[in-house]
């Protein structure tokens, strides 16, 4: 059996991550210190890592394919195959952002302000860039952690990354400009990725954590209605692809189901009861494969 090596995020997304690798069928249990988690697939073999770190591994070799942020990949300058981009954050299901964040009283207003200040953070290399693509020079220096604090006191401005910015706010700092917006990436290593096999288990993890992505905004609604009803229940009804129906052993009967986003199944059930669907249920979903 070919096996891979796949990089998970030691951190602030591992829990996510875990959550997330657990819906798409893989089950992954890893002591407090340990470095190596097992899982209950025998063609993988897992290990934690920085998520900042993941991506220069991938490419020298040491992992055949790992999740890690765009941030980093683009931080490292990684020379990687990007499989799939995976929405998913420590928070929520949205993209993290890296922001300039100064003082509330500070006077920078945009990146120009920025020449010859001082900036802290911990994407040194994304920062210079920023700054060299706006014609502005300024110092940047590592931080290893804390980064909020340090304005006004040891530095003008910072870079960080934020979701919801309240951390920031909490912080007396306001966003400036957004640098980038990040996601997380399974990635994979180009050699790796020329393996017939390895390839295969890696885009089947793809598909799989796809699926599940897609599967936590929706739900399979399904409902019987009179033939006579069909069409208004239809009129109403969203779906993927068209819904699917089979008629019932009552004569003049039909069930219908959909995947349909769960947001809008509140609006659309007592419309669908009007219009003539009965026995409507709503099961939740583990993944969404189209």
């Amino acid at each position: 059996m070919t096996k891979i090596v796949l990089g998970l995020p030691k951190g602030s997304l591992q829990e996510s991550t875990f959550l997330m690798m657990k819906k798409a069928g893989f089950n992954i249990k890893s002591g407090s210190r340990s470095y190596i988690p097992s899982v209950d697939d025998p063609a993988i073999d897992a290990r934690l890592i920085r998520a900042q770190e993941i991506s220069r591994y991938v490419e020298n070799g040491m992992l055949d394919a790992g999740m890690t942020g765009f941030d980093w990949i683009q931080e490292n300058g990684s020379d990687v195959v990007e499989v799939a981009d995976l929405v998913y954050a420590k928070q929520g299901r949205r993209p993290v952002r890296w922001v300039l964040a100064v003082p509330n009283d500070s006077s920078i207003q945009s990146v120009k302000d920025l020449e010859g200040k001082r900036i802290a953070t911990e994407a040194v290399g994304l920062t210079k860039r920023y700054l060299d693509q706006n014609g502005v020079k300024a110092e940047v220096e590592f931080s290893w952690g804390a980064t909020e604090v340090k304005a006004p006191e040891l530095v003008d401005a910072i870079v960080e990354i934020t979701e919801t910015g309240s951390s920031l706010r909490a912080n007396n700092l306001r966003i400036v400009e957004t640098i980038l917006e990040s996601t997380t990436r399974l990635i994979a290593n180009k050699t790796s990725w020329q393996d017939a096999e390895k390839r295969a288990k890696i885009e089947q993890i793809a598909m799989l954590l796809l699926g599940a992505l897609r599967a936590e905004s929706r739900v399979l609604i399904k409902m019987n209605c009179g033939k006579d009803s069909l069409k208004d229940v239809l009129g109403i009804l969203p779906a993927m692809h068209a819904p699917t129906i089979n008629d019932l052993s009552g004569e003049g009967w039909c069930s219908v189901e959909s995947v349909v986003e769960e947001q809008v199944v509140r609006e659309i059930i007592p419309q669908l009861k009007q219009a003539g669907a009965c026995d409507i249920i709503e099961i939740g979903l583990n993944k969404v494969v189209p």
